[in-house]
């Protein structure tokens, strides 16, 4: 391994043996390998990847893709069939409710048998065990059995005494999903300060915002297969466009015929609010997630007034241009932007499909697609980077939008290109001497009104 290294796994693959019948366990302990009385099972295949010390590493896919069987070899609780796992140092692993607990024991002989597995002393358990029980915040049922903790309850006391053994590599699987808002927050306070002191993370987790949010890099498993490893927000839109239903519905909407064609002119011509005589950011020499049905060519972010800026005062407007040439027919084209402040906090999303942008319902092969988008910048002051993204939807489910649930129609929405590291700007304080140079604090300005109230005490009854 390198100096630097904390997990290295090179060509790791995991194959299980899958019997039809009871007996056929012992006739192929019978035959000795002579014939075979199984089907080959592979949960991983030649896996391979590197985890820095102090990086925080995501691993994402569907249910069924490898995840907990990569994370049980990496524990220890599990051997591989070939390949290597290499991890340094002490591992915690909060893998699923009930692991290394004993549910007669009570909240605090737990506490204690879970140290110990883990590699505390007695001592160094004793020492710890306040901040355990202040951590887990379970009350008195820190002296009841296990057996009659909630699920909740239960994962606030495990992560407590993962959280607390100075592991050089903690290993999460889906278990804060747990807890309530306030202990998550907890929970993922105490990660930073156990990246900032060197520890690695591996965290699998259904939620894409905290993929993008806390994991520097992720890797993305199917059906045991690496599709992709590399920076989080980049692997988010490849699991979202490697998940995403078939296009077939869409496509079969599209029924393209020399009439359709013939309304379309060149943008040029058409589109006034497109700003001239600027250079563009050549966005084909980014990296772009995309099905190959089309490619992010040029765009610019501006001010109102359509002269190039990446540097805004707090409440100004913001506006991207974005052109994406159309490389196979779509159904209702669907545009959009979404803005990360520095911490990877999605902190606006918003495209055609909210505003209710009126579009074609067809748009030929080599055609550009330009969109405007201009935003008002009411945001905490601070740097932030922005995606671009081109989908499409077959228009019966666009011109129903509106009867269906948020889920349902964004399950129905097919992505065709994203740039997901597009650029940055930058928000600062405003200039005006009058008044706050801040307009809010906190990440985004909410719309709202205040109002205030004088008038004397009544002595004999309250106003």
């Amino acid at each position: 391994m390198s100096s630097d290294a904390a997990i290295q796994v090179r060509n790791l693959s995991k194959c299980y043996e899958i019997y039809e019948r009871p007996q056929d366990r012992l006739l192929q302990m019978l035959f000795r390998g002579r014939k075979q009385f199984f089907k080959e099972f592979w949960a991983l295949r030649d896996i391979s990847f590197e985890v820095k010390q102090g990086e925080t590493f995501g691993i994402i896919g569907r249910n069924g893709s490898g995840k907990s069987t990569l994370l049980q070899i990496l524990a220890g609780t599990l051997a591989q069939t070939r390949g290597e796992a290499l991890v340094k140092g002490r591992v915690a692993a909060l893998l699923e409710l009930g692991s290394g607990f004993n549910p007669e024991f009570t909240g605090r002989e737990n506490v204690y048998l879970n140290g110990s597995v883990l590699g505390l002393t007695q001592q160094k358990i004793e020492d710890r065990y306040d901040q355990i029980v202040e951590f887990a915040d379970i009350g008195e049922f820190i002296n009841q059995p296990v057996k009659t903790y909630s699920s909740g309850m239960f994962v606030r006391l495990a992560f407590a005494v993962q959280a607390h053994i100075d592991a050089s590599v903690m290993i999460i699987d889906e278990a804060l999903a747990v807890g309530d808002i306030f202990f998550r927050q907890k929970c993922y306070n105490k990660l930073q300060r156990l990246r900032n002191s060197g520890a690695s993370v591996l965290l699998v987790s259904h939620s894409m915002s905290d993929i993008e949010q806390f994991c520097d890099r992720s890797i993305l498993l199917d059906k045991g297969n690496n599709i992709f490893c590399g920076d989080s927000s980049e692997a988010v839109k490849y699991y979202y466009l490697f998940n995403q239903s078939s296009r077939d519905s869409i496509l079969s909407s599209v029924q393209l015929n020399r009439n359709q064609e013939s309304q379309f002119q060149p943008l040029e011509q058409d589109l006034d609010f497109w700003p001239k005589g600027y250079d563009f950011i050549d966005a084909t020499k980014l990296t772009q997630v995309s099905t190959g049905g089309a490619v992010c060519t040029k765009f610019m972010v501006c001010n109102s007034k359509g002269v190039p800026q990446v540097n805004f005062a707090q409440g100004e407007t913001a506006v991207f241009c974005v052109e994406f040439e159309v490389l196979e027919p779509l159904a209702i084209p669907l545009g959009g932007i979404v803005i990360q402040n520095d911490k990877g906090v999605l902190v606006h999303g918003k495209g055609s499909l909210e505003y209710g942008t009126s579009t074609p319902t067809c748009v030929p092969t080599g055609m550009l697609v330009r969109f405007r988008q201009s935003v008002d910048l009411k945001l905490q002051i601070g740097e932030y980077s922005f995606e671009l993204g081109l989908a499409t939807i077959d228009p019966n489910t666009y011109e129903s939008r509106s009867k269906l649930g948020v889920e349902e129609l964004f399950s129905k929405v097919y992505r065709v290109c994203h740039v997901p590291n597009a650029g940055v700007f930058s928000v600062n304080f405003r200039n005006q001497i009058e008044g706050s140079k801040l307009t809010h604090h906190g990440v985004v300005d909410l719309p709202g009104n205040f109002q205030f109230g004088f008038l004397p005490k009544a002595k004999d009854n309250l106003l």
